[in-house]
C-alpha cells in the first residue's frame, strides 16, 4: 500500500527544494570571493601562530632577562589562593602582556600588508589623459582643442 498523493508530492517537492538548495549553495560556495576569504583566514590563523611563537620565544625572553630574568607569562596577582576545593583565582596579567604584543605585531604587520597593496593600487592606476579635441557647437564634429574655426561647417568656435 502507497502513500496517499498528497503526501507523495510533498516528498517529491521537499526532495527537488534540497536539490535546489544544494545547488544553490555550491555555487555560492564556488564563487571567488567565499574562497579568498576561506583561504585568508586559514592563512590569517598560521600568521597568528607565527607571532604568538614569535612573542613568546623570541620577544619576550631577552625583554624577561633584561628585566632580571622575569617570565612574563608566569606574572599573575593571586586573588585567592588555592583550596582544597577550588584552584586559585589570579589575574595573568604578563599572559595578558604577550597577547598585547601578539595583536601590536599582527596590527603593524596587517598595516604593512594594506600600505604596500595601496601603493600599488596607485601605480595601476594610469592618469586619464587630457582630452585633445571638443565638438563643436554648430554640427557636432570633433575639432582640435586650439582650433578656431571648425574644418567641417566653417563656424567659429
Amino acid at each position: 500500500m502507497g502513500l496517499p498523493g498528497f503526501v507523495q508530492v510533498t516528498l517529491s517537492k521537499h526532495g527537488e527544494s534540497q536539490k535546489i538548495m544544494l545547488k544553490e549553495f555550491k555555487e555560492f560556495a564556488m564563487r571567488g570571493n567565499v574562497v579568498d576569504m576561506a583561504v585568508g583566514i586559514i592563512i590569517g590563523a598560521a600568521f597568528g601562530k607565527i607571532v604568538t611563537s614569535f612573542v613568546n620565544d623570541v620577544i619576550m625572553p631577552p625583554i624577561g632577562m633584561l628585566l632580571g630574568s622575569v617570565d612574563f607569562s608566569d606574572l599573575a596577582i593571586t586573588l585567592k589562593a588555592a583550596s582544597a576545593e577550588a584552584d586559585a583565582v589570579v589575574i595573568r596579567y604578563g599572559a595578558f602582556i604577550n597577547t598585547v604584543l601578539d595583536f601590536i605585531i599582527v596590527a603593524f604587520a596587517i598595516f604593512i600588508v594594506i600600505r604596500q597593496m595601496n601603493k600599488l593600487k596607485k601605480v595601476e592606476e594610469a592618469p586619464v589623459a587630457a582630452p585633445t579635441t571638443r565638438d563643436c557647437p554648430k554640427c557636432f564634429s570633433a575639432v582640435p582643442i586650439k582650433a578656431t574655426r571648425c574644418p567641417f561647417c566653417t563656424s567659429e568656435i
